[in-house]
């Protein structure tokens, strides 16, 4: 099929009323194909906007073609042409994988012809943060001194992608070591957001975020310990996951694409995927969750099922704004308005904080876990640095906390997530902004700390984009972000939805029933060609 009929097929399927590639109205997952362990069909809308197969979901797009619809090989050449024509004015990748990526997808072609499916994914674009390591390529994190790196293998988060059956395209553009909520460094230069190339996509996932809001891939996977899954996300009116502590393997997540410290948790850092719709999370974790080291002698891991496959089901607890950390006008009116809709479809809401909760003191418990591991990681002589400005201003630096202060602070921690695993036996998911206001303009002024964010309400300080993101990290608890609806300027808004520990599925299907209600996904204006 011609690349043209195919749009054609597509987009009269879904003006039919159809999901696209769909046949009989439902989405055609058989019980013996690699997405039949796939939690509920395919949602009618949403998943492609227009019917543009450049926007299909991960899942429409293996589906297509294992009807063969499309060949991967026709897909994958497709998505490089829209890179082509796209990502000079994005700047989302930091290196693509062209001769690769087509003999992988030649080789899903010929085995499909042979009656093989190679995974879930088979043949489909996909790509992933730079900062996972692939072999022989570079694993920067936007550091100049590791320009030249070449990763000794693949990262466990790129090996089951592949293993999946997916296509390679390349890896996306990161902030300098992952410390930022913009995406640029002195290697890959500035990634720009589709919805409006003078504001960050986010930070630190903002190229992969970037890239799928412009149909350039479809599926990948980031890291989040600030928001770095989910403000992107947000900020490109995608689908985003962190999931439960330490359920995805980060081996060859390391400067360099090394895989020293196996089995080491920062108790904060999680790898999660990023997609354009609910159910291609879903899909994500199931292949990419799992112990990856020899703990996988001893336990194996199935993601327990969704509390409730219905919206009048669940009992939604939530918090749409707060003096510690007042949100903008047009976020809180798209808030308001979800949960209008749940109210109409007829969920049980519960506004307000678990009982006895602090938000404030969590935050500070937060900031002290978070300052204690960045300054772990850093080199030496940043660390000595540190040591001599805290002698000589007194400053409390977490780092240098005696061990004994450290475990008290880390017993607040698991005090908190038991806390919030009581009060899931009250609600089934946490709704909660992603940030105080939607994407903000470039701001590369230094010392980072100091920058402000313009709002209608005035200023506000950087390091506030911390805010609404720490109660889901510090506790570890999964925490799915889905688009909800747009602010000034057309410009996304997305909705935290957390859930209990362990149980991913959860928040993850709570989104996809939502996007039935609001519509999930959109593309932005012109990337439709």
């Amino acid at each position: 099929m011609k690349r043209r009929d195919f749009v054609t097929t597509v987009s009269l399927g879904l003006a039919a009323g159809l999901p696209a590639f769909a046949e009989n109205g439902v989405a055609d997952v058989e019980a013996d194909s690699p997405n039949a362990n796939v939690t509920g069909s395919t949602s009618s809308r949403a998943t492609s906007p227009a019917g543009r197969v450049e926007f299909a979901s991960a899942l429409e797009a293996a589906e297509a073609i294992r009807k063969k619809h499309i060949s991967s090989f026709e897909l994958t050449q497709q998505t490089f042409a829209r890179i082509d024509k796209y990502n000079p004015q994005l700047n989302a990748f930091a290196y693509q994988l062209r001769e690769d990526a087509l003999t992988r997808a030649k080789h899903a072609d010929e085995a499909q012809a042979s009656g093989k499916s190679l995974g879930v994914l088979h043949g489909v674009p996909v790509h992933v943060k730079e900062s996972f390591a692939v072999a022989g390529r570079p694993c920067t994190w936007g550091i100049p001194a590791l320009k030249d790196s070449k990763a000794p293998s693949d990262s466990e988060a790129v090996a089951r992608f592949l293993v999946a059956g997916a296509v390679l395209i390349g890896a996306t553009n990161v902030p300098l070591a992952l410390r930022d909520w913009q995406s640029y460094n002195q290697i890959y230069g500035t990634t720009n957001n589709p919805w409006d190339v003078k504001r960050s996509p986010g930070g630190s996932s903002g190229g992969t975020a970037a890239a799928l809001a412009a149909g350039l891939g479809y599926l990948s996977v980031g890291s989040d310990i600030g928001g770095s899954i989910r403000v992107p996300a947000h900020f490109c009116g995608l689908y985003g996951h962190k999931p439960t502590l330490d359920l995805i393997s980060q081996q060859g997540h390391l400067p360099g694409g090394h895989h020293e410290n196996p089995g080491f948790s920062s108790l904060l850092a999680v790898g999660g995927p990023l997609a354009r719709s609910a159910e291609d999370l879903l899909a994500a974790l199931r292949f990419l969750g799992g112990p990856a080291d020899y703990s996988a002698k001893a336990w194996k891991w199935e993601l327990p099922a969704a509390r409730h496959e219905s919206l009048r089901e669940f009992r939604v607890g939530y918090v749409l704004d707060d003096p510690y950390c007042p949100v903008t006008p047009e976020t809180k009116a798209v808030l308001e308005n979800t949960i209008q809709k749940l109210d109409k479809a007829g969920a049980k809401l519960k506004s307000g904080w678990p009982a006895g909760f602090k938000i404030e003191e969590l935050y500070q418990n937060y900031r002290f876990h978070l300052d204690a591991f960045m300054f772990s990681v850093e080199p030496a002589e940043q660390q000595e640095v540190e040591r001599k400005e805290a002698a000589a201003s007194g400053k409390v630096v977490p780092g240098l906390a005696s061990f004994a202060d450290w475990q008290q602070q880390n017993f607040r921690r698991l005090g908190y997530r038991a806390q919030w695993q009581s009060y899931f036996d009250e609600v089934d998911v946490f709704l909660s902004p992603v940030a105080f206001t939607t994407a903000f303009e470039h701001d590369h002024s230094q010392p980072q700390d100091k920058r402000t964010i313009a709002t209608v309400h005035g200023p506000r300080a950087y390091n506030d984009m911390f805010r609404w993101i720490a109660h889901a990290t510090l506790t570890g608890c999964p925490a799915t972000v889905a688009p909800v609806g747009r602010g000034e300027g057309g410009l996304p808004i997305g909705l935290q939805i957390m859930g209990a520990y362990w149980e991913d599925a959860t928040p993850i299907v709570f989104a996809k029933l939502l996007a039935r209600e609001l519509g999930g996904f959109v593309a932005p204006s012109g990337y439709e060609g």
